[in-house]
């Protein structure tokens, strides 16, 4: 699983018929002692209802096709959780 923030979501007037319905979200992956940008962008689809900003996990490859919302859809990444709280060496690093 990877750590990124919802950046935003991609728009696609014309996709697989298989993928209607599903959104797809545009995530930044994160480093993960920081929490800072790595300037490094996937479009997944949203397995769990994630929102703008939040700080979530996805999953690539063929993971991303064994979330209950992508089971046999065309997808390389897919998010399937929505991060609460990171804590680092005793710290709260991230709360939700």
């Amino acid at each position: 699983m990877i750590l990124a923030k919802v950046k935003g979501t991609v728009v696609s007037s014309r996709k697989a018929e298989k993928m209607a319905g599903v959104r797809l979200l545009l995530l930044e992956k994160i480093d993960p002692v920081s929490l800072e940008g790595k300037n490094d962008f996937v479009v997944a689809m949203d397995g769990v209802g994630a929102g703008l900003d939040e700080i979530v996990f996805y999953v690539s490859g063929s993971g991303a096709r064994m979330a209950e919302t992508t089971k046999g859809l065309p997808t390389d990444a897919t998010v399937t959780a929505i991060v609460d709280v990171i804590e680092q060496n005793g710290h709260i690093a991230y709360k939700k």
